[in-house]
């Protein structure tokens, strides 16, 4: 269907346009070369990391990073039910069991103290997501972690960008991946990166990330022979894609400042509307990107389905992934987790985009006035 006022769009400019024209008519190195170094290398740049490594997907970055930190049968992993199925799915990958903690109100993150109730002799990692760019409460989370020697990874997949007193999200854990999919804070179609301080990790991914191979040189245009010593797959981002990575990864901070103003005009214009309307708001010292903009609804579904009648789209972020079909009947979960189940009801996501106009929020806002009565 196509929408008046989509949920989404791209924020590109000419510059994306050149990087991967360039790459293109180079007519070589479209599956690996220089660029993915490059977009590494300014990842940790911007995030503070020491070490980034590029992948196809942040759900491939998530899959290699559990099987980097030595996580299998016979572990489990604490990860919300309120987020996308890829984070509850990862441990499955690895044979690991997902075990479902409840979310707090405030951030929509893991709620420590569910976390802590959690926890068992078989617990290996704790994985929380920050929802939507809003860090969870990830100080909180680290201090459980190293209380109980637990592996802390951050899926900060919907967060690039974000802070907590000026440190960013995806360096508070052992490690951390992010997503480059259409609708993340920046795109490169599709892609990932996992974050870390451990070279340890780091030279484990690698190899899980290109076939176990151990790379001396360029595997394409090298003629010594090359040895594989481990198990390995093909996780690799393109080098047209990383191409991509590099010119979007420039325009971070404009496209943040944009969605933030974006958010504070939605925020203005919903104000009035408290009695039905519920804006979430982080703690004073989080810095919020705002890769989505959501609220808490009264009649949520049925305002979903009015603005959809005007040609606003809108959608629920996220379903409880405990009461999905292959969750409930073909892993047979069953799970108590009321907070989670509460907002799972409640949430709205509303357009948002760097490109997003005023009149355009005037427009969305006016109808939910209208729908309200």
């Amino acid at each position: 269907m196509t929408w008046e006022i989509p949920l989404f769009k791209i924020y590109w400019d000419e510059e994306d346009v050149k990087a991967v024209d360039g790459e293109i008519k180079s007519g070589m190195n479209w599956a690996v070369g220089k660029n993915v170094e490059k977009f590494e290398t300014l990842l940790n740049d911007e995030m503070g990391s020491k070490y980034s490594i590029a992948f196809n997907s942040g759900t491939s970055a998530i899959h290699a990073l559990l099987l980097a930190h030595g996580i299998g049968a016979g572990d489990e992993v604490i990860v919300p039910s309120f987020t996308f199925i890829a984070t509850a799915n990862a441990p499955l990958f690895v044979k690991a069991k997902p075990v479902f903690a409840d979310i707090e109100e405030e951030t929509l993150g893991l709620d420590p103290e569910s976390v802590n109730e959690t926890i068992t002799k078989k617990t290996k990692a704790i994985m929380p997501i920050h929802y939507g760019g809003c860090p969870c409460k990830i100080r909180e989370l680290k201090e459980i972690a190293d209380d109980n020697n637990l592996i802390l990874i951050e899926d900060a997949a919907e967060a690039m960008g974000a802070k907590i007193n000026n440190k960013t999200v995806g360096t508070f854990g052992d490690s951390a991946i992010l997503s480059f999919c259409q609708n993340k804070i920046i795109t490169t179609g599709e892609g990932g990166a996992v974050l870390t301080d451990s070279r340890e990790i780091y030279e484990k991914l690698l190899l899980i990330r290109s076939h176990g191979r151990l790379e001396t040189a360029d595997y394409f245009t090298s003629l010594e022979p090359f040895d594989y010593v481990t198990l390995g797959f093909n996780f690799r981002m393109s080098n047209i894609t990383a191409a991509l990575g590099i010119s979007q990864i420039k325009k971070l901070d404009k496209i943040i400042s944009m969605r933030r103003k974006n958010s504070q005009y939605y925020s203005e214009k919903l104000s009035s509307l408290s009695d039905h309307i519920q804006l979430l708001s982080p703690p004073k010292d989080y810095y919020h990107v705002y890769q989505l903009y959501t609220v808490i609804a009264e009649k949520r579904d049925e305002l979903m389905h009015y603005l959809g009648d005007k040609g606003i789209m809108s959608k629920i972020y996220f379903d409880p992934v405990h009461l999905s079909h292959f969750y409930r009947e073909k892993m047979n979960y069953q799970c108590s987790l009321p907070v989670t189940e509460k907002i799972s009801r409640q949430v709205l996501t509303l357009p948002m985009h760097p490109g997003l106009k005023r009149e355009e929020i005037d427009r969305i806002t006016e109808e939910i006035k209208n729908f309200y009565g």
